[in-house]
């Protein structure tokens, strides 16, 4: 039993010491708090998949060896689950009645926690330790959690490919009008917090057409944008900074075009769930004429556009302002401070488009 949070290499070598001893083995997984980004079901899950035989049939248990093995989440809202710093007796007390309920009597417990005697004695099985000094593999879930990617030679790949998915990078998007710095700050944000960021997909295509780039292309532009962002994903770490979306595509539509696609609408609308959070860049930097933008003139107006926009899609932002340094601060207060992981295992702040 445990929080399993994260599932790693020392956990195996619990279930797989347990497993050579005994016929049946119940793993237990719970935590209160548990987190939503990977909650019970799907660390009991991670679990099942390890141990399942590549193609097997659908509802095949996972075994170990002949042990099969169950495994069971136990969901905070649905059971009475224990606060984590609830005291030994009443964590002790809730399996107890759990087991019971089933009804379950356990033979023996395994743990490599000081937990585990005082929990076996209160059950009524033997204890059996599993590495308790941990030197066959020297790994915690706090060490892990405290740098999550840190430490990926703990982790089985079914676990590593949970931290560079899609239910677990958030998202963060910076939108503006033209130079208000979104790309030097994507850039600066990526750095800082060891990932990858998503370029404007428009820029690009705009550049390649040297400007000609028509009604159109912008439901183009929009879908090739998302499609960016989620092939960037996979190599991104804890956030994914995303230079503008499908909502400034929408506004620049009718801007340019007094129309805009339905589906590039609905794409537009998507942004109110696509991203953990959105940053609006202030126009209160100097304006750079690359020679591809709109008139200085437009920026305040295309600044106002924006927070419209957000407001009528009732998509919640942040505004930053002033320097980058300080825009930096303003999104650590959001986000948190960045966790500054050793160069060896830092992600290159690579752009995407």
């Amino acid at each position: 039993m445990g929080k399993f949070l994260p599932f790693h290499k020392g956990h195996q070598l619990l279930l797989e010491q347990a497993a050579a001893q005994v016929q049946d083995l119940y793993v237990l997984v719970y935590s209160n708090p548990d987190p939503a980004t990977m909650d019970s079901e799907t660390r009991a899950g991670w679990i099942r998949q390890i141990y399942t035989a590549a193609g097997a049939e659908p509802g095949t248990p996972p075994r170990i060896g002949e042990t099969v093995l169950h495994v069971v989440a136990l969901p905070v809202g649905q059971l009475p689950v224990p606060p984590n710093d609830a005291a030994d007796y009443t964590q002790r007390e809730f399996v107890r009645r759990w087991l019971r309920q089933q009804p379950l009597q356990p033979d023996v417990v395994f743990a490599s926690e000081q937990y585990g005697p005082g929990f076996a004695a209160h059950i009524g099985a033997a204890y059996v330790a599993v590495d308790p000094p941990r030197t066959r593999v020297p790994i915690s879930g706090t060490r892990i959690r405290e740098d999550l990617y840190g430490h990926a030679e703990f982790l089985h790949p079914v676990v590593q490919a949970h931290f560079h998915s899609a239910q677990f990078i958030r998202k963060i998007v910076l939108m503006g009008a033209e130079s208000t710095g979104k790309s030097t700050l994507s850039k600066a944000l990526a750095s800082a917090y060891s990932t990858v960021w998503v370029h404007e997909y428009g820029r690009t295509l705009h550049e390649e057409k040297n400007g000609a780039t028509d009604f159109d292309d912008l439901l183009y532009i929009a879908h090739r944008h998302r499609e960016l962002e989620d092939e960037a994903v996979p190599y991104a770490r804890h956030f994914l900074f995303v230079d503008t979306n499908a909502a400034t595509t929408a506004q620049f539509s009718y801007f340019y075009y007094a129309r805009c696609a339905p589906e590039l609408l609905a794409l537009a609308a998507e942004c109110r769930q696509r991203y953990f959070h959105t940053f609006l860049c202030a126009p209160d930097i100097p304006y750079e004429d690359d020679g591809w933008r709109d008139p200085e003139a437009l920026r305040d107006f295309h600044h106002g556009m924006v927070a419209m926009q957000l407001d009528m899609l009732q998509i919640p932002y942040t505004l930053l302002t002033g320097t980058v340094e300080e825009r930096l601060e303003q999104v650590y207060a959001v986000l948190g401070q960045p966790h500054h992981a050793a160069s060896a295992t830092a992600a290159d702040p690579r752009k995407w488009g």
